[in-house]
């Protein structure tokens, strides 16, 4: 039990584990045409191929709402996680007592304006 407390403890970073790991494969067989239009299929509601085989083997059907992530707001949430390790070097940096050089400064000003940017962009797309 101490044990397992430990182990919890410790973040060694990095991508957190899966609760539940899929470890087993199916292979099936098809032509090339029918791998294009599941493939096509499976693009088309933002699914990999292996989600939308899967999902259609348990339920029949496409739940559209447990769809994954588009690339846009994937490539948003990237530049925000970036733009916030840096903000916190930066803290890190000034609460330390240190002064930012030149480089660091115009670096937090290029920064501040891809903040904005990345704002203006997910009320447009909120909209």
């Amino acid at each position: 039990m101490i044990k397992l407390m430990e182990e919890d403890k410790r973040n060694k970073g990095g991508r957190p584990r899966k609760k539940i790991k899929k470890e087993c494969y199916i292979t099936i067989k098809c032509t090339a045409y029918e791998k294009k239009v599941i493939e096509a299929k499976a693009k088309a509601i933002h699914l990999n191929t292996s989600e939308y085989l899967r999902e259609l083997g348990q339920t029949g059907k496409i739940n559209q709402q447990n769809k994954a992530l588009s690339k846009e707001v994937l490539s948003m949430t990237g530049t925000l996680n970036h733009l916030a390790a840096n903000l916190n070097q930066i803290a890190k940096k000034r609460n330390g007592l240190e002064e930012l050089n030149a480089i660091e400064r115009a670096n937090l000003n290029v920064q501040s304006i891809e903040v904005k940017q990345l704002a203006t962009l997910i009320k447009e797309k909120l909209r």
